[in-house]
Parts: C-alpha cells; sequence; structure tokens
C-alpha cells in the first residue's frame, strides 16, 4: 500500500494539495501527517513533520514526494543518492518495498519538500508537568541525515 501523507501547507492551515500554488513558497514550511508504516522505525504511522518546501536535498534527507505514478498521492521517503534525473528514493522499512526499487528514479519536480522536525503525538501521556516534559522529550526529535545510510543499505 503506497505511503499516504496528509499535508497542511502554510497558506491554508489545513488540508492542501501538494500542487496548489507552492511556486512562490520556496522555504515556507508547513506540515504532513505519516499515514503509512514505509519509514517505521524513524517515522511511525500518526507522526507529524514539519517540512520545508523548495529546500536543499541532500543524500540520506528525508523527503515528501509525489509518488511518480499517481502524482496526486504525496509520500515520505529517504533521498538515498542522486541519479540522473532525479533522485533515488527508499523507505527505511525493509518489508515495504513502495519506493524506487518499484518506480524508479523520482524527477526532481516530484520532490517538495524536505522533513526537520518530528512530532509524535501525545497517547497516554500523564497530564502533570513532568508527563508532558517526559512526551516533548521524547516526542519532538529533528529528522537527521542517515549519515551511514549506505553501510546500512549495503548490509540488508
Amino acid at each position: 500500500m503506497p505511503e499516504r501523507v496528509h499535508e497542511r501547507g502554510p497558506e491554508q492551515g489545513g488540508d492542501a494539495d501538494a500542487g496548489s500554488g507552492r511556486s512562490g513558497l520556496l522555504g515556507a514550511f508547513g506540515l504532513a501527517e505519516v499515514y503509512n508504516p514505509s519509514m517505521v522505525p524513524t517515522l511511525r504511522p500518526g507522526d507529524q513533520l514539519v517540512v520545508q518546501y523548495g529546500a536543499v536535498v541532500r543524500p540520506g534527507d528525508v523527503v515528501v514526494l509525489r509518488h511518480p505514478f499517481r502524482q496526486d498521492l504525496l509520500i515520505v521517503k529517504r533521498a538515498v543518492r542522486r541519479r540522473d534525473g532525479g533522485w533515488w528514493v527508499q523507505g527505511d522499512n525493509p518489508f515495504v518495498e513502495n519506493d524506487s526499487r518499484e518506480f524508479g528514479v523520482v524527477p526532481d519536480e516530484l520532490v517538495i519538500a524536505r522533513a526537520w522536525v518530528r512530532v509524535r503525538p501525545p497517547r497516554g501521556i500523564q497530564r502533570s508537568v513532568a508527563g508532558v516534559l517526559s512526551w516533548v522529550v521524547s516526542a519532538v526529535r529533528p529528522v537527521r541525515a542517515e549519515r551511514s545510510l549506505s553501510r546500512r543499505l549495503r548490509a540488508r
């Protein structure tokens, strides 16, 4: 099943189509919600991502892109390496292959945003100051580029 990302862009604060009016928003930030497990363990269904539109993408970055075969569908993947004409992208979950292994290189124009911060929704936290602080420490994390990505992928 393809990864779905529910996106809220900065211009609406609500549901948005990734292609509507984004050309003037380079560098703007928005939110995306992850629905499927292709990026487990890095991202889980229900995680919120703070994304930057038009950000420079480097190998190892987590990106939001349009699915090459269904461009109305947004997906989240890791940009593994640059290839002629675009990016080779893969999910972190080795059991889900809805990525470049299935659809090949993703053209640059389909990569719309780079993820900066992951926020896990509060589930079952205690409503005390200590409980909220504990959630903040564990739930709000930068989404970092995987520096040892090439070694990890070769080891599979």
